[in-house]
């Protein structure tokens, strides 16, 4: 069973500023900060513009995917098979240690499903809503908003390292006839580019370690708390899902290593089950 990979755009206001970020940058970092350094008409400056604009459109490409990609529903009709052999572990509520149910959707909730408020609707291994995409980032959508992540920081230090470049190059002339304008340039990119470097690199980072643990955002806060708990108790807790840092990978880039910054889905299921620690252990369950 394979997730609904579409859905209905709609206008956002985040949305649009993003768009319109990647857009000034890639215009002031082709038609100024290269021309600058190189001159567009000069081997560097071609090779240059090229690359940037690979990763540029890479970007664009893996964003729009990750906006117009559905993350993936929860089925109405999905009920957990507590008597199945082959699924080890269930996931239960903390509290009486009940099958999670959404009463808000009024069905079950999968393993690693979430209700998001601003959706209205439970989520397959949902991360986190995300406003700058106007959706959630699940199941079916993590893997193009990690790879868009991966461009944007690219492309935002790429930009930065031409910005700062373009600046060791000495043209009286051109500051003469457009100085005022040229500033203004230099100091709106310097304030975009240094503050979005950092802001994606901690990103990026953030979501790597994630990746390598094969854990959500949601579930590590729940694990902070679930480790605390266990702590208290005098018991070890791990992450259930995680099945070691190679294997984690492959699970959100998929086994191929050349499609891993593409933003490929094939390799996903229905994300209705998940492999754990407890595949070779009958009977285990984990609270939610």
């Amino acid at each position: 069973m394979r997730t609904n990979m579409k859905r209905k755009f709609s206008f956002s206001l985040p949305v649009t500023a993003v768009v319109l970020s990647i857009a000034y940058i890639y215009l002031s970092s082709i038609f100024i900060f290269i021309d600058r350094w190189f001159g567009l008409m000069t081997s560097p400056g071609i090779i240059n513009a090229v690359v940037f604009t690979a990763v540029a459109l890479m970007c664009i490409f893996n964003y729009a995917v990750a906006i117009l990609r559905d993350p993936g529903r929860a089925p109405s009709t999905y009920m957990p098979d507590v008597e199945d052999a082959e699924i080890p572990m269930h996931e239960t509520k903390r509290k009486g240690g009940d099958l999670r149910y959404c009463q808000k959707c009024s069905h079950y909730k999968p393993p690693r499903a979430h209700h998001c408020r601003v959706c209205k609707r439970c989520v397959l291994r949902m991360d986190h809503h995300c406003i700058w995409i106007n959706n959630c980032v699940g199941h079916a959508n993590y893997k193009a908003f990690f790879v868009f992540v991966v461009y944007a920081v690219i492309a935002c230090i790429y930009s930065l390292v031409l910005l700062v470049g373009s600046l060791t190059i000495d043209q009286v002339k051109d500051e003469e006839q457009s100085g005022s304008t040229l500033r203004t340039v230099y100091v709106v990119s310097g304030l975009l580019l240094i503050p979005l470097c950092v802001a994606l690199s901690v990103l990026l980072g953030w979501h790597i370690y994630l990746t390598l643990h094969n854990k959500t955002t949601i579930e590590y806060h729940e694990g902070v708390r679930a480790l605390w708990l266990a702590q208290k108790g005098g018991n070890l807790y791990s992450h259930p899902y995680d099945i070691g840092a190679y294997k984690n990978l492959i699970t959100v880039l998929g086994p191929n290593i050349l499609s891993w910054l593409c933003p490929t889905s094939s390799h996903i299921d229905s994300g209705l089950q998940f492999r754990t620690v407890y595949d070779t252990t009958k009977g285990a369950s984990i609270s939610k």
